[in-house]
């Protein structure tokens, strides 16, 4: 069976982690605190989770999501994750992380940040524009009409076509936004960011995201 990593295990993390143990996969979930504070969560998940350090779920998960803030995106493993897809669920807020002049002057991307920092990896990136409520509450069977939409963005075909996979059992559309270097168009406060929205009005929100805020 395959396991997913989490590196991260706040409100995204939990419920992806939630989602991935309803469809059958194992999971190893760490964050920055230690696996002793995760017991609460291991134990409403269940057998097919356990908590680990950081390292250990990096080189335990098939595929490893990132779920950190991302003023904490440079203290993710780098040797454990190489060659593997990483899905990256970070939004930039300057608030919380300080300000990054590339990103303001929107030369980087978030998700292209920690690809830089993971050469070896492959990263993907996902489910960092909806509400970890509505990962849950929005999931719907393949086909059900107005399906809701989420946006996929990477480097690498086989990272893309994994998260694509993945949205569809978690009951969710995909729309590929193409290279990190587009994965601006889902970020905070773009049309696209954290409203409810199918294919079609996800590709028309994307398409009027501005680059600069």
């Amino acid at each position: 069976m395959t396991t997913i990593g989490f590196i991260g295990a706040g409100n995204i993390g939990g419920q992806l982690a939630r989602k991935a143990i309803e469809n059958g996969y194992d999971v190893v979930i760490s964050n920055s605190r230690g696996p002793e504070t995760l017991s609460a969560l291991i134990e409403e998940l269940g057998p097919k989770a356990r908590a680990a350090t950081p390292v250990e779920a990096a080189e335990a998960g098939d595929f490893v999501v990132v779920t950190v803030p991302f003023k904490n995106y440079a203290d993710v493993p780098v040797e454990p994750l190489a060659g593997k897809v990483v899905i990256d669920t970070n939004n930039y807020y300057f608030e919380r992380d300080g300000h990054y002049a590339a990103l303001d002057n929107g030369t980087a991307t978030v998700s292209g940040l920690l690809q830089e920092h993971l050469p070896q990896s492959r990263v993907v990136k996902g489910f960092n524009h909806i509400t970890s409520a509505d990962i849950t509450a929005d999931s719907r069977p393949a086909g059900t009409p107005n399906r809701r939409a989420l946006g996929v963005s990477s480097d690498f075909e086989d990272a893309t076509e994994l998260l694509t996979r993945l949205y569809d059992e978690f009951g969710f559309d995909a729309v590929n936004v193409g290279p990190l270097s587009e994965s601006w168009r889902f970020e905070r406060d773009r049309p696209a960011y954290v409203v409810r929205q199918n294919a079609a009005e996800l590709v028309a929100n994307l398409a009027i995201a501005p680059r600069t805020l």
